[in-house]
């Protein structure tokens, strides 16, 4: 059995997964975070990644994770260089939300031949942008826009589009850090009109906004700058 399906088809939902980026977490917050994850019932696994990935070796980061924990570590990302062998899947991402061509398909081409290379596994995923009221990391490194928040038929679309095209993942994002998460219709909205697993990140920075996005319909949670600064939030989650 493959990893996508046990852990997004078969596997328990409304869980976490946690987002390490390299440039961002110092080495003893890494290891405080990933004791807490290993002890809670709520963290699914970790996603790895960066906008932009300046001082880390992603190799050697994941080998440290992977030393640190059972759960699965996937690959999250920003380009074709943040490609390493030591992950257990990548989330093979396009921006659908999107118009820049080099993250709809360009980057996408120049990772395949080396995920295959690297025997990782793929699962497709539609990267949606949400509008979150400022400027994120990835809005400006991609140059693209994100969807707005008050056109919920456009964001449906977008999903719809990305299930018929066969993405076995849709990952409703606000942005690293951004100020407001991803508005509980908006997930409720693309919940009741696709049928895949459903992924949500972005400030999910309190226990009662991770409730609210899995009470919307969110399958999994993506956490990570909140967790950056405070290792032991995830045990105010588990209560």
């Amino acid at each position: 059995m493959s990893l996508y399906e046990t852990l997004f088809l078969s596997g328990e939902k409304r869980r976490v997964l946690v987002l390490l980026d390299p440039d961002k977490i110092s080495e003893s917050r890494l290891f405080k975070l990933a004791e807490n994850s290993e002890r809670s019932g709520k963290v699914a696994g970790f996603l790895v990644g960066s906008s932009i990935l300046l001082n880390s070796d992603i190799g050697e980061f994941v080998k440290k994770v992977k030393g640190l924990t059972r759960k699965p570590v996937i690959l999250f990302p920003g380009s074709h260089s943040q490609l390493t062998q030591y992950a257990d899947a990548i989330l093979f991402l396009s921006l659908l939300s999107g118009r820049n061509p080099q993250y709809l398909v360009d980057e996408q081409v120049r990772m395949a031949p080396l995920v295959k290379k690297m025997n990782l596994e793929p699962i497709p995923t539609a990267y949606l942008l949400i509008d979150s009221s400022k400027i994120t990391s990835v809005e400006f490194v991609t140059g693209t826009r994100p969807l707005p928040r008050d056109k919920v038929d456009i964001i449906i679309a977008h999903a719809l589009a990305a299930e018929y095209l066969g993405f076995r993942v849709i990952y409703l994002e606000a942005g690293s850090g951004a100020p407001i998460p991803v508005p509980d219709y908006i997930v409720r909205a693309v919940r009741e009109n696709t049928t895949v697993p459903l992924l949500v990140g972005g400030g999910l920075n309190s226990p009662e906004k991770v409730k609210a996005a899995f009470s919307a319909g969110a399958d999994f949670v993506v956490i990570g700058n909140k967790l950056e600064e405070d290792p032991d939030f995830i045990r105010r989650i588990d209560e």
